[in-house]
């Protein structure tokens, strides 16, 4: 008796049984043989697969949250001494004069220091809720950084700005 379907390839005509009897599987509802070993059975397999251990995300994110801790921490105090960091800049920057905008500046600097460890804070939190969840995350601390520095920055370039020397410095052209 011929069968009129053309030949099967990759046995799609097999039964289950057939299948099972080809990969040497046993089925679902056998038991399994007897063993003259002494080991117990093992656990049968999963059919959920293994979550990947992400281990070098969770390394660099932790990494870039540690140097972001380091630029936070060594940068706050220098924040919240506005009159000495804006002295420095302005030698930096070859501004002649001397920063005499303090008020503006103390508020500016503790607001800037205010911003630099929350946003950091925030930062560590979104990376380790990304974490948790086996989520790939080594991009929030670095996005977390630029934001933070963003918002900063503007906050010391507006006493900076309000200082007569320095609006002097860019007024003749720097």
């Amino acid at each position: 008796m011929s069968d009129p379907r053309p030949r099967p390839q990759y046995g799609e005509y097999a039964t289950p049984e057939e299948q099972r009897a080809a990969i040497r599987h046993p089925a679902p509802d056998a038991a399994p043989p007897a063993s003259d070993h002494p080991h117990p059975p093992t656990a049968p397999a999963t059919t959920v697969a293994a979550q990947p251990t992400r281990t070098a995300d969770r390394v660099i994110t932790v990494l870039l949250l540690v140097y972001g801790l380091i630029t936070v921490v060594s940068a706050v105090p220098q924040l919240v001494d506005f009159t000495a960091f804006a002295e420095t800049w302005m030698q930096v920057a070859g501004v002649d004069g001397e920063f005499t905008n303090s008020a503006q500046g103390r508020l500016w600097g503790t607001v800037g220091a205010c911003v630099y460890a929350g946003g950091w804070i925030v930062t560590a939190l979104l990376s380790w809720l990304s974490l948790s969840r086996r989520r790939i995350s080594w991009w929030i601390p670095l996005v977390g950084a630029i934001v933070t520095f963003l918002i900063v920055s503007v906050c010391l370039v507006v006493p900076l700005l309000g200082d007569p020397a320095v609006g002097a410095y860019f007024r003749s052209g720097g």
